[in-house]
């Protein structure tokens, strides 16, 4: 009879768990088809989920409990888009929720408050917003709603579901409100991160008890108690950069002694540089950017042997580099950018670090010739001695530098060649040197650098030839970037100020839109980093997701013609050749470009402009004003259908007409300045009946007199005189340019009009 009453009892829970497994299995199938009527193409794992299986809990993404009940469920990347699913709580033993990374819109439902089994629940990086109200979930233990647009205060039923929490990460959002008092009754945090919101008040004066607590980018304001850092701190992590905090940092930081990160970035902190920080042997990176501590660093700091990070930048600290940096030998970043350092640098000890990988002393006031002992540091891989007052020639030996990804030298008074051992750093990204004195012929070996993208000479004296090898530039990126994916230590080097905004021609098209994103300190060291990386960072409609190339050489004295070659640089979408001496005809090989910009203004290029043009549909500027073009337009520029600035002005042989329908009749006068064989048609008046006018030379500049001509070319003469006696000749030879075509203009439209 026993045994009887026990079989019917375990058939009994059988069929139970049957009944229950299918009530779940029920639910899950509502939730594939809801999302495959939401999203009928990009679908994630949900799809392979089969009716014909009787049991879900094999399904990708879905797990359970030994009854077979359903008690885990993770629709992470799932390209999820549109409104959240109604009926989660009818699975009624779920534990996790896993919905992060999607495109989830609308706000949180009331059915995810009745979830009152969750433990877990992951919704960030989705695009829900309204208030958070979750009051109902007493039994989550971990929580994570950031990367939302939820908004208003948390504080009204927060500490209802929080005595539980051991993770909270609510961060950017736009979150409201005081924190002061917000995690008193949540006895098992251990993890907190609120940064990214418009939090107020005092930062939360029982954070000595956490592991981690972020609260970078928000508003609170007040001191820092040296109570806050009792003995037995148990912090791991701080972040409170970017608030409005003041006063001294408590030197009782150090009872933090398993403190690894330690952020104080952009506050309002002054006095010394907490001595304390000392004691935390096993500190790694320490930021302080930003505030206005004392330059004197204290030698404590030399205790830190595990420090790999530091950032003391723009602090005021002035005089020369202190040697107390060069005793920091884990170190592997070290940026003091935006300082009033003097003199040179040798003396720091800095370039005897032997793990230095990032070093950063933009914006300071160093001087004397670049350190040949930089040539030493073999494991760097970003140099940036960017608006200095270094002088002298750029060292050879830095051709040695094989692992040397960013060189940005801009803004010196460099001078001499450009060491043809430059060709030696074949993993060189970037290479910034405008704004110096540098002369002399661009190196042949510079297309030895094939990973080089982005290239910056402008604003120098460079003169001779564009090297044909300069095409190889950038012509495989890949193993660089490979690199990049396995050991990112190279973007380390961006967190107070994000450099790479600056490395950006932000004017020119799909460079403004990037340097945009960039102007916010979130994205900045994210796309940095996919930059680096060699992953896409335009949107997925823009023609040029992997070509954000560039090549800039204006403003220098570069002569003869544009090598045919550069039709192979297919990696670059903006080419800046304005400003020189070139000649000769523009290479039809240009067409094979995909560009966005390309400007060769102000150079002797003559010829007819290359119908090839015409193929470069992803061209949305196009100046080729000032030179010496002749001929038609060609028709194929009608079919530029993005170009949106357009400029042939001061092209004198330029002749016929401008199309009066399609792309160049969307352009005024004013692209067509100092053309006077070129026949624009213009609407007069606004009634929809008038007709087009051949514009007249009048309209471009008035008919000039013969007294106007030999007073014109009087001037001339005098001003040729003069320069070739002051030796200015480079300013001579941009001046002759705009005078000469005055000239040529003014003579020819005397001799039209004389017929």
């Amino acid at each position: 009879m026993f045994y009887q009453m026990l079989n019917a009892i375990l058939q009994v829970l059988l069929i139970a768990q049957m009944i229950h497994g299918q009530s779940d299995k029920e639910v899950l199938l509502e939730l594939k088809n809801f999302l495959q009527a939401q999203n009928p193409i990009n679908r994630g794992a949900y799809i392979s989920w089969s009716e014909s299986e009787a049991s879900p809990c094999h399904w990708k993404g879905v797990g359970c409990d030994d009854a077979g009940h359903v008690i885990f469920l993770d629709l992470s990347n799932s390209n999820i888009a549109g409104p959240l699913f109604s009926s989660f709580s009818r699975l009624t033993r779920l534990t996790h929720l896993n919905l992060s990374s999607n495109s989830i819109t609308g706000e949180l439902q009331d059915d995810i408050k009745h979830c009152q089994s969750l433990q877990h629940l992951n919704i960030s990086n989705n695009l829900i917003g309204g208030f958070l109200d979750l009051s109902r979930l007493t039994k989550l233990h971990t929580l994570d709603v950031s990367q939302n647009r939820f908004q208003g205060s948390i504080d009204e039923n927060f500490p209802e579901i929080c005595s539980n929490l051991t993770f909270l990460s609510v961060s950017s959002n736009s979150f409201t409100g005081r924190i002061d008092k917000l995690f008193d009754n949540c006895p098992k945090l251990k993890h907190v991160d609120v940064s990214w919101n418009s939090f107020t008040g005092m930062v939360w004066p029982g954070i000595e008890r956490l592991r981690e607590f972020k609260a970078n980018n928000n508003n609170l304001t007040g001191r820092i108690s040296p109570g806050m850092f009792t003995t037995g701190c148990k912090l791991h992590s701080l972040n409170i950069a970017i608030n409005h905090l003041y006063g001294t940092f408590p030197s009782s930081i150090g009872n933090c002694s398993n403190m690894k990160f330690l952020s104080l970035w952009e506050n309002s902190f002054h006095g010394s540089i907490p001595p304390g920080i000392g004691s935390i042997v096993g500190l790694e990176e320490l930021v302080l950017a930003s505030n206005s501590f004392n330059a004197n660093i204290p030698m404590e700091l030399t205790n830190c042997t595990n420090l790999k990070y530091l950032d003391i930048s723009d602090n005021n600290f002035g005089g020369t580099v202190r040697d107390v940096f060069g005793k920091l030998t884990g170190m592997r970043s070290l940026l003091l950018q935006e300082n009033n350092y003097t003199g040179g640098i040798t003396s720091s000890g800095i370039l005897q670090l032997p793990n230095l990988i990032v070093l950063d002393l933009c914006y300071n006031q160093l001087s004397g010739d670049l350190p040949s002992e930089i040539s030493s540091m073999k494991n760097i891989k970003v140099l940036m001695l960017a608006e200095n007052d270094f002088t002298g020639t750029i060292p050879p030996s830095y051709g040695q530098l094989l692992r040397l990804q960013v060189l940005d030298l801009s803004f010196n008074s460099l001078s001499g060649d450009i060491p043809p051992d430059i060709g030696n750093l074949s993993s060189l990204l970037l290479l910034i040197l405008v704004g110096n004195q540098l002369s002399g012929e661009i190196p042949r070996e510079i297309g030895n650098c094939t990973s080089l993208l982005w290239l910056n000479l402008a604003g120098n004296q460079l003169e001779g030839q564009i090297p044909p090898e300069i095409a190889n530039i950038g012509s495989n990126p890949s193993p660089t970037f490979m690199e990049n994916r396995k050991n990112p230590e190279l973007l380390e080097s961006i967190t107070s100020k994000c450099v790479a905004v600056e490395w950006l021609p932000s004017s020119y098209p799909e460079f403004n839109f990037v340097q945009s994103l960039m102007m916010s300190q979130k994205n900045c060291q994210t796309i940095w980093n996919r930059l680096a990386m060699g992953y896409d960072v335009l949107p997925i409609s823009s023609p040029l997701r992997t070509a954000l190339g560039y090549v800039q050489l204006s403003r220098n004295l570069l002569s003869g013609e544009i090598p045919s070659a550069i039709g192979t640089m297919k990696n670059f979408s903006l080419l800046l050749l304005d400003g020189n001496r070139l000649s000769g005809r523009l290479p039809a090989e240009i067409g094979r470009l995909r560009l966005v910009s390309l400007n060769i203004s102000s150079n002797f290029i003559s010829g007819e402009i290359p119908s090839e043009i015409g193929y470069m549909d992803s061209l949305e500027s196009l100046d080729l004003s000032s030179n010496n073009f002749s001929g038609a337009l060609p028709a194929s520029l009608n079919q530029l259908t993005k170009l949106s600035k357009f400029n042939v002005s001061y092209n004198s042989l330029l002749s016929g007409n401008v199309p009066s329908t399609g792309q160049l009749s969307t352009f005024d006068e004013q692209s067509f300045l100092g053309d006077p064989l070129l026949s624009l048609h213009v609407t007069t008046g606004s009634s929809s009946g008038s007709s087009p006018r051949e514009l007249s030379s009048s309209d471009i500049e008035k008919h000039p007199t013969k007294e106007e001509i030999m007073v014109t070319t009087i001037a001339f003469l005098a001003f040729f005189i003069v320069t070739l006696l002051t030796r200015e000749f480079h300013g001579f030879m941009y001046l002759y340019f705009i005078v000469s075509r005055k000239v040529v203009n003014c003579m020819i439209l005397h001799n039209r009009n004389a017929r």
